[in-house]
């Protein structure tokens, strides 16, 4: 048995002997004779709130809504130790007479989370402890037994508290308890009220059963206060009044409960209805049946996609759960993974076992929406990256015609314009002609130099011919850092696979040199599993982004056009590591 359900049987043993305790002293009571048929409600009044707190408690162990209605119970027993005959504990009795009111306002107030979520419901709550403990210990110090209980005025215990038997005295404590009992009552009343306004529909349903009866409850008390204060009403109806309300908070409790039981056959429902209809039932959606399920309109649908490492919605787009603080995310999984996540009002979890039996029942037609919602953002993905693979292109067509024009073609020109003065002076100046002929010849190989490096950033030839080993042999021994190359393929590649891990390794190498302010760097390909690994890892001071720039974003779309893979991992300071995973040809 675990601590807390030790402690829970603690308060029901506890609870049943004081309320016999109760009783008993009340049968054997000579100055307060009270019926036994009405101390036995007043008895089991307080049973009610101890039992309703004890299974609120259970269903909900973090919230201490439970435990504080508990308490409201053995504060309203606490109450019975007037009907003592000693003096002392008569007293005693007088002095905790009021407790139970501001630990039934705590319990109204906290519902149904257990905390004070607003600063006017601390001060209510703040402010009835300190009426029920501080201006109750004035009215008990300034008053004779006979003026603040139901006691005769023979028989009466004495008030072993009493300082003075002065009646100004008396009547200023008995006003001010009275003036601030109803003011904390009517900011009671103003929170209950403002909470009520500002609730959404599904908390409304919560807070409907226990904040009418506790309003009830509060409006009455305050009318009784201001009726004795003002007309004198008589004790007696105002004590039947309230009573009566007092008693039906924990019933109106147990009503809610009852409620939010029969709401569980909708999980039945809604199981047949995605049996019928796995679309959710007329094309509605999963996301509608849901929401009639758990009787949450607002109730949003967003699905795991584990590739992304993140939530899409229904079209695909990535969204962020954590977007909005004032709801609540609940994970669906199915087959122990994660499959999809529901975003909802917090109300909602009232009922946990309620939304993982409705979260149960749709998993499966969850996973289905989830596979919809990835076609559809794999349908964006592709179409932007045909627009970047198209922007790439030609943006590497007019790259390609500056190096042409600026370079290559230049020198042509040059060495045409040579030529035809080394025509023009080859007879009268030989000597002038073949100097300039030598001079056209050395940029003439200028030229073919600068052709050999734009077709090798085409396309290697070494690539074509030799294979990736190669290649990138010859591409990191043209870095301008040290690069320990590990490259381990027992044969040939598909062309479209080397090509890829090569340009890969080239963008990776060409960022290292750029930007990453690197002393070394390692490239490692390998092949396992009917994948071809590409790594790159560099000492630099990381930070690099593959969602900014054109290099690592076209790398991607090359890639993911295999059906590949690219990570980019560069928390700053510490380097940065570029692993590419393609998948090789099954006939591979």
């Amino acid at each position: 048995m675990s601590r807390v359900a030790r402690i829970q049987t603690m308060v029901v043993v506890v609870g049943l002997v004081a309320g016999v305790g109760v009783f008993l002293l009340v049968v054997a009571s000579t100055h307060e004779p009270t019926p036994n048929g009405v101390m036995a409600i007043f008895v089991l009044i307080g049973w009610m709130f101890m039992g309703t707190g004890l299974l609120a408690w259970r269903r909900r162990p973090d919230s201490r809504f439970g435990v504080l209605f508990v308490t409201v119970g053995f504060a309203w027993g606490a109450a019975g130790i007037t009907e003592a005959n000693n003096d002392t504990v008569f007293s005693f009795g007088l002095l905790v007479n009021s407790l139970w009111i501001a630990v039934l306002i705590h319990a109204l107030l906290a519902f149904p989370s257990g905390r004070l979520e607003s600063r006017l419901a601390r001060v209510a709550v703040i402010g009835f402890y300190a009426w029920a403990t501080v201006l109750q210990l004035g009215v008990v110090l300034a008053s004779r037994a006979d003026q603040i209980g139901d006691c005769a005025s023979s028989g009466c215990p004495d008030n072993t508290l009493l300082v003075t038997n002065s009646p100004t005295l008396h009547t200023a404590a008995d006003t001010t308890f009275g003036a601030g009992g109803a003011a904390f009552a009517s900011v009671t009343l103003i929170v209950l009220v403002r909470r009520w306004r500002s609730a959404s529909p599904p908390l409304r349903r919560t807070l409907g059963p226990v904040y009418g009866a506790g309003a009830a409850f509060v409006a009455l008390a305050l009318l009784v206060l201001l009726l004795q204060i003002t007309f004198g009403f008589s004790d007696t109806l105002a004590q039947v009044l309230l009573l009566s309300t007092f008693g039906g908070l924990p019933v109106a409790f147990l009503g809610g409960l009852v409620r939010g039981r029969l709401a569980h056959s909708a999980v039945s429902r809604l199981v047949v209805e995605l049996r019928e209809h796995p679309g959710g039932g007329g094309g509605g959606g999963v996301r509608d049946a849901l929401a009639r399920t758990l009787r949450d309109p607002s109730l949003d649908l967003i699905y795991w996609i584990p590739d992304a490492g993140g939530y899409v919605d229904a079209r695909g787009r990535t969204v962020d759960p954590a977007g909005e603080p004032s709801r609540v995310t609940t994970v669906v999984e199915h087959g122990g993974d994660r499959v999809a996540a529901l975003v909802h009002d917090p109300s909602v979890l009232e009922d946990p076992d309620f939304v993982d039996a409705a979260c149960a029942a749709a998993a499966i037609a969850l996973t289905n929406e989830r596979l919809q919602a990835e076609l559809h953002r794999r349908v964006d993905e592709l179409r932007a990256s045909r627009a970047r693979i198209v922007e790439a292109g030609d943006e590497e067509r007019r790259r390609l015609e500056r190096n042409l024009h600026d370079g290559a073609q230049q020198r042509l020109v040059s060495l045409a314009l040579s030529i035809r003065l080394a025509e023009a002076t080859v007879s009268r100046n030989p000597e002038e002609a073949r100097r300039i002929l030598a001079a056209a010849s050395e940029e003439l190989s200028a030229a073919l130099t600068e052709l050999r490096e734009i077709a090798r950033g085409i396309h290697p030839g070494v690539l074509r011919d030799r294979g990736l080993g190669p290649a990138l042999q010859a591409l990191t021994g043209r870095e301008p850092l040290p690069v320990d190359l590990d490259c381990d393929l027992p044969s040939r590649l598909p062309p479209q696979v080397e090509a890829a891990a090569y340009y890969v390794v080239a963008e990776a190498l060409t960022n290292v040199a750029k930007y990453a302010e690197a002393s070394v760097a390692a490239v490692h390909v390998g092949r396992e599993d009917g994948r071809v690994t590409v790594r790159v890892v560099d000492d630099g001071i990381g930070g690099a982004d593959a969602t900014r720039g054109t290099g690592l974003r076209g790398l991607r779309d090359r890639v993911e056009a295999l059906d590949g893979t690219l990570t980019v991992e560069s928390a700053p300071g510490s380097g940065t590591t570029i692993r590419a995973t393609i998948p090789l040809p099954a006939s591979r």
